[in-house]
This record gives structure tokens, sequence and C-alpha cells, in this order.
């Protein structure tokens, strides 16, 4: 029987506020909750962030339980970090769900994430730019390959952060090897309802495949354990 997961969910707030949002349908999926804090883009540069949330997944790891990274918008971005890159090296971390999730600052089709005081210039310091290292490094492309796998959702109707950032990067992630679920659907940005059915079962799919739940398990509730083919 696999051990309860831990999901460490990383807040939203564009890196520089701590947007309170409600995760609390997570624990309602069988896995325990831990909410993560680091340092705003206020108080220190990238790549600041993902030290102080290496640290957040070093308490937050109980042996024996598989640990999976979490997050919403801005915060979805430093799961994608985090997992991709790991907590100690690129692979220990055995999922990552990303919602909502700014990509690339670069994107042709995202010309606002190159705007003076925008929240990656906050977060940088400076606009983004090709060719910047702190740019690259804050690109979460840059770090595919590790074949974690990654649930990304995204609103069709996000006017703040392109939908096209969570399908390109499901794209790159099926190309380098990973097991990628991907959904897009009605809803802008921090609109997603995630007492839909049609939601939650995505997810609780995504956590029967990643955990290896089989149907005797009881960790999970019973449709996460039979959604599994």
């Amino acid at each position: 029987m696999v051990n309860q997961a831990v999901v460490l969910w990383i807040h939203g707030g564009g890196w520089h506020s701590r947007e309170a949002s409600d995760a609390s349908w997570l624990e309602g999926l069988g896995v325990r909750l831990v909410h993560a804090r680091f340092r705003l883009s206020g108080e220190a540069r990238w790549p600041a962030q993902l030290e102080d949330l290496r640290s957040e997944a070093r308490a937050a790891r109980v042996p024996g339980s598989p640990f999976i990274v979490a997050g919403d918008s801005s915060g979805g971005h430093l799961a994608l970090q985090l997992g991709l890159r790991g907590v100690e090296r690129p692979g220990d971390v055995d999922a990552i769900m990303a919602l909502e999730p700014p990509v690339d600052p670069l994107a042709a089709d995202w010309p606002r994430a190159r705007a003076e005081g925008n929240p990656w210039d906050r977060l940088l310091g400076h606009l983004p730019a090709p060719g910047d290292t702190a740019t690259r490094d804050c690109t979460v492309t840059t770090h595919i390959g590790t074949g974690t796998p990654v649930l990304l959702l995204h609103g069709l109707d996000d006017t703040v952060i392109p939908p096209t950032q969570g399908l390109d990067l499901a794209a790159a992630l099926l190309r380098a090897g990973h097991r990628v679920h991907a959904m897009t659907t009605a809803g802008g940005h921090g609109e997603l309802d995630f007492g839909r059915s049609d939601i939650t079962e995505f997810v609780r799919q995504f956590l029967s495949e990643v955990l290896g739940q089989r149907p005797d398990d009881t960790r999970l509730p019973r449709g996460v354990a039979e959604s599994r083919h």
C-alpha cells in the first residue's frame, strides 16, 4: 500500500504578494497538504524563491511517502521549477501539478511579460531578455527532461497568462519524454472551479497514475483508485 502522498502547495500572487488561494480541495483527494512560504520578489530576486522552496520541501517530505509539488499562477511556475530541478537533484520529486502557470516570459504571444514593471521584471530585477542568464534560468523549458510527470490546467479565457503558456510547455515536455496530463477549460485567471466534477476527476486520474494506486488501496478516495486503467 502506498503511504499518503504529501503535496507542497505554492501560492500565487505574481511572485510579489501572497495570494490566499484555497487549495483545500486537494485534501478531499486524500493527500496531506502543506503550504509553502518563500521570499517575495520585493524581498529577494530570483533564484532566492527556488532556494526557499527547496528548504520548505526538505521540511515537508515524509520518508516513504510520495512527494508532489503544486501551485497556482506564479506558484505553478515555482512548482514546475522545483519539481523539474528537484529538491536535492533532478528526479527526486514524484509529480508536479501546475495550474494556469506562467512559463516563458519571452513567448511571442505574450508581450506584456516584457513590459516595464510587470511581475517578471520585479522577479528578475530587470526586464526579461534573450541571452540573459536569469531569464533563461527562470524559463521552465530550460529544465525539462527529467521525466517527472506533470499535470497542467489552464482556463481558455485567461487574459492574464495566455493558455498557450501551458499548452506550449505540454508539447515540450512530451517531446522530452515526460508523462503529461494537460487540460484547458472555460474560465479566466483565478476563476477555475475546483468543485467541478470534470476538473476533480482529471486531477484524480493523474494522482492515481503517478501514485500507482491499485483498487485495494484506501489512501485515496475510491474514485481515485478506480480511475487507473
